[in-house]
């Protein structure tokens, strides 16, 4: 039968799944997976990708200057890095259903705020309140919950999880432009309340109502899994700080990219609609690596896979800033730029439990994410302003191409424990008896 035998791997999807994550009546249950599914696309469309469709009629109507008003969801992405930490403390101990629950009502009232504001200040203030519902209610205690109900076939969980909430733009900002298009920002900004309080509140209470499941430890993992007590020894230890270092310079290096690529194709002689077709057709890209993650894991083990990644993101970065075309061609690497980004969604979710594993996951990966987080939100605006110091987006491309390489580098030392010449992550092994 089916064994396990690596002493940092997570994400084994071979052994017995534990007898009381996510279950009714002995069998795996997939309600937690669905209701998330359906609450991810549902706050991130509202809580985030509203914003950016909303942001124009909000400047037009009020006065209140761009800069201003995109201050205010920066400040709202740096206060949801920073409230993950405790969120991630109180998910191990207490599990998703209230936190999550709470931060539904955050948010609701953070929307209303929004919708309510008289003046910038109140504005911001609503926005900072959304920050505090977006630590709560976005990816990192999604992530947390899916790894404890369903450990150890979590990645299959984590996989659909983020193919379904990557169509939250794809659902929220024609829906939002729709409705932009018949009544003012701040109708819409109560209109989108409601939907926020119908679907996710019931949700997360409801949905997530089972007992929350002990970690899963394999026999054979138990000498080397953590606990409570070694999380502060952990957070301080070389292979942590390497691998969140690594991911913090990566998310910062995709996410300028990300932001940048139009101005760097238009430059390249792309016409306008072309750059954008292509930033657009870089999320069939993420698509495809999310899809393909799973074959990476059987094939390949933890270090191995982790500095891949990261690298295959540098290759293609450096490829944009040193081809002058054609544009096809240029279409083709920001397609392929798409997939490592959606690779390195999963890469970050399932980098606690393929190390450390499960029992302290939202502990770590809360201190994990917050400077990941931090970096993705003023990557756009850093790497716009590098674009003018540096003299162009070339070279620009070319930063951001060498600090990827650097997030490579870094991931070399970022598994506990592991050998050189042991790389493959034997959980992932398929082994009879």
């Amino acid at each position: 039968m089916p064994t396990t035998d690596d002493p940092v791997a997570g994400t084994d999807t071979t052994a017995p799944s534990s007898p009381s994550s996510a279950t009714a009546n002995g069998a795996v249950t997939r309600v937690p997976l669905i209701a998330l599914c359906v609450t991810e696309i549902t706050s991130w469309g509202i809580l985030y990708y509203a914003f950016p469709v909303l942001a124009p009629d909000i400047n037009h109507d009020t006065g209140w200057s761009t800069g201003a008003i995109t201050a205010a969801f920066s400040v709202a992405l740096v206060l949801a890095a920073l409230g993950g930490i405790p969120i991630g403390r109180a998910l191990d101990r207490h599990g998703p259903r209230l936190l999550m629950t709470g931060g539904s009502l955050l948010g609701v009232l953070a929307v209303l705020g929004m919708a309510a504001a008289p003046n910038l200040f109140w504005f911001v203030a609503a926005w900072m309140l959304a920050g505090a519902a977006m630590s709560a209610v976005l990816y990192q205690p999604a992530f947390a919950a899916l790894t404890r109900y369903y450990a150890p076939r979590h990645l299959g969980a984590l996989t659909t999880l983020t193919l379904v909430a990557g169509l939250a733009s794809t659902v929220f900002a024609p829906l939002t432009n729709a409705l932009a298009a018949e009544m003012s920002w701040r109708t819409v900004y109560l209109v989108l309340a409601v939907v926020l309080a119908v679907v996710t509140i019931p949700l997360h209470y409801f949905a997530l109502r089972r007992p929350w499941p002990p970690p899963h430890v394999p026999d054979t993992d138990r000498s080397s899994r953590i606990g409570r007590d070694q999380v502060s020894t952990v957070v301080r230890s070389s292979p942590f700080l390497l691998m969140t270092a690594a991911l913090t310079l990566s998310a910062f290096s995709m996410y300028a990219v990300l932001t940048n690529l139009i101005p760097l194709l238009t430059s390249r002689g792309a016409s306008s609609s072309v750059a954008a077709w292509a930033l657009g057709l870089g999320g069939i890209g993420q698509v495809a690596g999310r899809l393909g993650y799973a074959t990476l894991t059987r094939r390949l083990g933890v270090r191995t896979r982790t500095v891949c990644i990261l690298a295959g993101s540098a290759v293609t970065t450096t490829a944009l800033a040193v081809l002058p075309g054609p544009v096809p061609l240029l279409i083709a690497v920001a397609v392929l730029g798409g997939t490592t980004r959606g690779i390195a969604t999963l890469l970050q979710a399932t980098a606690v439990s393929d190390r450390w594993g499960t029992a302290v996951y939202g502990s770590l990966s809360g201190v994990m994410a917050a400077p990941v987080t931090i970096a993705g939100a003023i990557a756009p605006a850093a790497g716009a302003a590098l674009a003018v110091a540096l003299g162009g987006y070339p070279t620009l491309f070319t930063a951001l191409a060498a600090t990827a390489v650097l997030a490579a580098a870094l991931a070399t030392g970022s598994v506990p424990g592991a050998k050189p010449d042991d790389l493959r992550d034997q959980t992932t092994r398929r082994t009879t008896s």
